[in-house]
């Protein structure tokens, strides 16, 4: 393990959320992260879809770690703002969030991400959502 993807990785491990999600990080590359959140009726919504919550929660927090991976050494981010549009059901067995750094500056960082649906029997994967996000580069929390 690289030493950007052990501060991805320790910073992911301390987060409660993805924790009760059971999401788990998957990939860390410069300018990408990927978080994997498998199905969970404890996830649905009222239709058996996974909710919308819990795919925003999974991307966000893909796009904040992508950021960060171009972000200054020995500083955390903070989601400033995002737009997600959900483009079908959340149906499948596991779901991929993937964020990519557009544009990383001195203090924010544009980022995209989507989320691919895995079920079985497909030949490929569905989008079910895209975000676009803007992340700001914040120091730690008592630093």
């Amino acid at each position: 393990m690289n030493d950007l993807h052990q501060r991805i990785a320790t910073s992911f491990d301390a987060q409660g959320l993805m924790a009760t999600l059971g999401a788990r990080l998957i990939l860390v590359e410069d300018g990408e992260v990927r978080i994997e959140l498998p199905f969970a009726a404890a996830l649905s919504q009222q239709h058996g879809y996974v909710h919308a919550g819990a795919i925003t929660s999974v991307v966000d927090s893909a796009c904040g770690y992508a950021a960060l991976t171009r972000g200054p050494e020995n500083c955390e981010v903070v989601t400033a703002e995002f737009k997600t549009n959900f483009l079908r059901p959340a149906i499948g067995e596991r779901f991929v969030a993937v964020g990519r750094v557009a544009n990383a500056g001195r203090q924010l960082a544009v980022v995209t991400g989507e989320v691919l649906a895995y079920a079985a029997g497909a030949a490929e994967p569905k989008v079910v959502a895209m975000m676009q996000a803007t992340m700001v580069y914040v120091q730690p929390r008592g630093g």
